[in-house]
């Protein structure tokens, strides 16, 4: 971005405070993917809610659909959104991340540009929960999680059941040799694949083992609820309480996890949300398990939030095409030289 335009825009925010008797300058900024951030001083006894009224005049004098404005590191961060964003790309972001830790997933990039990784078998992570409106990138993030563990960990350490009701979601995927059996497309295959995953464990739990991990992606939770009934709740939930010890861990995709659809018992499982964009602060509040995440005001494609212990983090999420899913998983399968090892019997080879 050129500097110039920078400078245009420092200029207006400042005019506008101006405007309003708020004496401020702008000092720096700082460009990510999807953001251009200001960094603010005011004078000495400003109120920061002062400044933040004055987020839509900002935001008309700036031309852009919406301003954000928060206290930060002793500063008011200004943030607008970039009139041309850049995609965050997977695969040439593991490239410039190099080696990951095992079993660790790469989300994207944090408001500071630093890579956002996410490790499963830590304690507070486990089982993962992505929420968001249609739009969101909620699929598109769980694709590129998934691919991004195919990419660090071989199929002898790490292997992935794939469940996708819609048949949509999870099939650019399925190439991949860390894949268990087929893609369980349709609530009847996805209810049976979550079936054998608690024998499974059950079996594991007996024989005291916990590998290869296995990673069970859910597209549309909320849908295989509806269809599936009791037989997938109560599999959601054994597999939510005890799956962690048998090397199982849920990553689920949901457009609102409310409480009609998705019960408090299994959501209390899920310690780890995403939240992409949704459409009021109580659909924030669902999906985020807590208050004022701000997750209504997300823009969408990408633009989420990462929320766990109470904390909350804003990130633009990795985005992959179909057509890289489908030839990496391909590059991946032929790298693969000898058949799986510790085969595990699967629900179509039984």
């Amino acid at each position: 971005m050129r500097r110039r335009q920078l400078e245009t825009q420092s200029d207006r925010i400042e005019a506008v405070l101006a405007s309003h008797r708020v004496p401020g300058r702008v000092w720096g900024a700082t460009i990510t993917p999807r953001f251009i951030r200001f960094q603010v001083t005011t004078a000495t006894g400003t109120r920061v809610n002062k400044v933040s009224s004055l987020s839509e005049e900002i935001a008309l004098s700036l031309g852009v659909r919406s301003a954000r404005v928060y206290r930060q590191n002793g500063a008011i961060q200004v943030e607008v959104p970039r009139e041309r964003p850049e995609t965050v790309r997977l695969l040439p972001l593991c490239q410039r991340i190099g080696q990951a830790p095992p079993l660790t997933a790469v989300l994207g990039l944090d408001e500071e540009g630093t890579p956002l990784l996410l490790r499963l078998p830590s304690p507070d992570v486990v089982h993962v929960l992505v929420a968001g409106a249609t739009g969101s990138g909620k699929t598109a993030l769980t694709r590129s999680l998934l691919l991004s563990l195919a990419f660090y960990n071989s199929p002898d350490t790490l292997r992935l059941a794939l469940i996708d009701p819609k048949g949509r979601g999870f099939q650019p995927l399925a190439g991949l040799p860390h894949v268990i059996g087929r893609v369980a497309a349709g609530s009847e295959s996805g209810s049976k694949a979550l079936v054998w995953l608690v024998k499974e464990m059950e079996r594991r739990d007996a024989a005291g083992v916990s590998s290869p991990t296995i990673v069970a992606a859910v597209d549309e939770l909320a849908d295989l609820l509806v269809t599936g009934g009791k037989v997938v709740e109560t599999a959601l939930i054994r597999l939510a309480q005890r799956g962690r010890e048998a090397g199982i861990h849920l990553v689920a995709c949901t457009q609102k996890p409310s409480a009609e659809l998705v019960s408090g018992l299994l959501k209390a499982n899920f310690p780890v949300r995403l939240v992409g964009a949704v459409s009021s602060p109580e659909d924030a509040k669902v999906a985020s398990g807590i208050a004022a995440t701000g997750a209504e005001k997300l823009l969408g494609r990408g633009d989420f939030l990462l929320v766990a212990k109470g904390e909350v983090l804003r990130f633009q999420a990795a985005y992959t095409a179909e057509e890289e899913l489908t030839q990496t998983a391909q590059q991946l399968r032929g790298q693969c030289d000898h058949p799986l090892a510790g085969a595990i019997e699967t629900p179509s080879s039984s």
